[in-house]
């Protein structure tokens, strides 16, 4: 072990009981932080296992990317005639909440292990998997070297790399440099990643695309939407238009923003932050600025193709409904982009035939952002202010909305194919570990 990646797990060790103690403050507000403690540390209640095709997604967007690959992953297995069995693990509680969706009668999910030597040696021994992906931007050093070193092969899958997170690794290069190196095969989302993530030494193997295009929505969710908007315009004249994923901040410049500019006519506001930790304060910070707000976890007694309660705010405070949400909505504000953050994923959007408005900080997406922009599926704007004098303007022409809408399908269909291109180089790496295990060891 080299000296740096020696001090980083001391560090890691002597910080394990401020993890506990994050945990249990986290779990306060999120119970899923409570559940299964000790399989943060490598100890686990069922008997050692094998064999495992072993998916890693941290959080909530890695794990909505994981399932598309997963399904992907399934026929291509399917098509070899081998067995799929699937190991899957998370950092959050959103992202284990999500993941419980994907699993199938055999399949296991676990916790990430804590990137201390001990744990991961832990983890590794009780799963032993046979092929090991990382989703996106998961890269920890201990676990990385621990699979190099039992010969398991270990990719970076729909790998992404932004210029902020590569002047960070740059100034630890002593330890990320020989993290990123030693993965067996890195796939990049587009080609500027991939020659972000050549220069920390990753064995970038090829271009496949992003695999959040593959996503389709929601059949049922996206059909009751599309039904309740044309009931909401035809019934009370409204039009739904939402903040999309907000992050802390940014709906009180949306606030702010409704006092500044002229009211926009006939509009329905929907709000979704993005962790839903938040909901209840959002929820507080509409009710002080004086707007009546109606939560959709408080609609269960109606039946689905009911229309919402009358309110100023309708809050998106449920997981696994923003299908529904986009389809619902004539245009989106894209959150995480007004404020410093890096902005959201704005496919699922326009998988929905759903327009954004993108403010200047979409650093975290900047190929997407790009693209949609060039389409027409989506405009770039300087501030929420900005965001909402345009939206004026598109509501008065109807027809530059439809023909966003429109163009933002076409974005989504023309990127579609990387899950599939991602699990074929994923088994053809499982395959030549296989042939590797077989060849005849030199004397």
């Amino acid at each position: 072990m080299s000296v740096a990646r020696a001090l980083y797990s001391t560090v890691l060790r002597l910080a394990q009981p401020l993890l506990r103690r994050k945990l249990a403050r986290r779990g306060r507000t999120e119970p899923g932080y409570l559940t299964h403690v000790e399989e943060r540390f490598g100890h686990y209640s069922q008997a050692p296992s094998q064999g495992w095709v072993w998916v890693h997604a941290v959080s909530l967007g890695e794990t909505r990317a994981a399932g598309i690959l997963i399904e992907a992953l399934r026929a291509e297995w399917a098509r070899r005639g081998w067995p799929f069995h699937l190991l899957l693990t998370h950092g959050t509680a959103t992202g284990r909440a999500e993941g419980q969706r994907l699993l199938r009668e055999g399949d296991v999910q676990v916790w990430q292990p804590w990137d201390t030597p001990a744990a991961v040696q832990r983890f590794l021994h009780q799963f032993r998997p046979a092929l090991g992906l990382l989703m996106e931007t998961e890269v920890w050093p201990n676990l990385v070297a621990a699979c190099r070193s039992q010969g398991l092969p270990l990719a970076l899958a729909n790998a992404r790399l932004n210029a902020k997170s590569l002047a960070s690794a740059q100034r630890l290069r002593w330890l990320s440099e020989p993290a990123y190196q030693g993965f067996r095969a890195v796939w990049a989302q587009t080609e500027a990643d991939a020659q972000r993530l050549r220069q920390l030494g990753a064995p970038v193997q090829a271009v496949l695309g992003n695999v959040k295009f593959d996503a389709r929505p929601d059949p049922t969710q996206h059909s009751l939407g599309q039904s309740l908007a044309q009931r909401l315009w035809v019934e009370r004249g409204q039009r739904v238009l939402l903040l999309a994923s907000s992050r802390e901040g940014e709906e009180a410049l949306w606030l702010q923003a409704l006092r500044q500019v002229p009211p926009l006519p006939g509009v329905q506001w929907l709000l979704v932050p993005r962790h839903p930790q938040r909901f209840d304060a959002v929820a507080a910070l509409c009710a002080e600025a004086g707007l009546s707000v109606a939560r959709r976890s408080q609609w269960s007694s109606q039946q689905p193709d009911d229309l919402p309660p009358v309110a100023d705010v309708w809050l998106g405070d449920t997981l696994g409904d923003m299908a529904l949400y986009y389809s619902l909505s004539r245009a989106a504000l894209l959150g995480g982009s007004f404020e410093p953050l890096g902005g959201q994923n704005l496919i699922e959007a326009a998988a929905c035939a759903c327009p954004v408005l993108m403010g200047p900080h979409t650093f975290n997406f900047a190929d997407a952002a790009a693209l949609s922009e060039a389409s027409g599926a989506a405009w770039r704007v300087a501030d929420v202010p900005a965001a909402l004098t345009l939206l004026a303007e598109l509501l008065a022409q109807p027809e530059r909305l439809q023909a966003a809408s429109q163009a933002a399908q076409g974005f989504a269909a023309a990127h579609r194919g990387a899950a599939a291109r991602t699990a074929h180089v994923a088994a053809e790496l499982l395959l030549s570990q296989r042939l590797h295990s077989l060849a005849p060891r030199r004397l």
